[in-house]
C-alpha cells in the first residue's frame, strides 16, 4: 500500500511522505498542500482507506438504453427490429430498419456514421454491418445488422432489447 499512495503522491501535485509506525501498523501521509493527514490502516485484504468494513457496495450504472451511429449521438428515430434465430437456439440475427433516421440530418456535422452501436447499463453491443438505402439520391433508410454467435450473445441483445423497448414504448409482435 505504500508503493500505492508513494506512486499517487509523486504522480499528484500535492508532494507527500510516508511515515511508517511500527506499533500500530498505520502509515501517514502529511501534505504540504492543505496540512491534512491521512491515515490508513493495513489489512490482510486491500481496500480503500475510508471505506467501512462492514460488505462492499455496488454501484450500479443507470443509462437509458440508446442506439447510435455516430458516437455520442442518440439516434432519435425508433427502429423496425426483425429478429431470427437458428432451430437449435445457436445463434441469431437481428435486421434494424430506420425510415428517415436522424443521423441522416446531423452527420454533416458530426461526421460520417462509424457503425452501429447498442448502449445499456451493461455496455456496448456493436456491428459494423451499416448500409443506407437512397431513394432518387437522397438518403432514405438505413439497415443495420446484429450476428448472434452464442446463446450468451443472444441473451445480452435480448436484455438490451428489453430495456430499450420499454423506454421507447416497443412492442414484441411474432409472426
Amino acid at each position: 500500500m505504500a508503493a500505492v499512495m508513494k506512486a499517487l503522491a509523486v504522480g499528484s501535485p500535492v508532494s507527500a511522505r510516508a511515515q511508517p509506525r511500527a506499533a500500530s501498523q498505520q502509515q501517514s501521509l502529511q501534505s504540504s498542500f492543505n496540512g491534512v493527514s491521512l491515515q490508513c490502516r493495513r489489512s490482510s485484504r486491500p481496500r480503500p482507506c475510508g471505506t467501512p468494513r462492514s460488505s462492499p457496495v455496488q454501484v450500479v450504472m443507470m443509462a437509458k438504453p440508446s442506439i447510435q451511429f455516430i458516437q455520442g449521438t442518440d439516434e432519435q428515430t425508433i427502429p423496425d427490429v426483425r429478429l431470427t434465430k437458428s432451430r437449435d437456439g445457436t445463434n441469431g440475427v437481428a435486421i434494424f430498419t430506420f425510415e428517415q433516421p436522424s443521423v441522416f440530418d446531423s452527420s454533416a456535422e458530426l461526421g460520417d456514421i462509424t457503425g452501429f452501436y447498442m448502449i445499456d447499463e451493461e455496455g456496448v453491443l456493436q456491428s459494423v454491418d451499416v448500409s443506407a438505402k437512397f431513394v432518387n439520391g437522397k438518403p432514405a433508410r438505413i439497415e443495420a445488422k446484429y450476428v448472434m454467435r452464442t446463446p450468451r450473445e443472444w441473451d445480452r441483445f435480448m436484455r438490451f432489447m428489453e430495456r430499450y423497448s420499454q423506454a421507447n414504448g416497443l412492442q414484441f409482435v411474432k409472426n
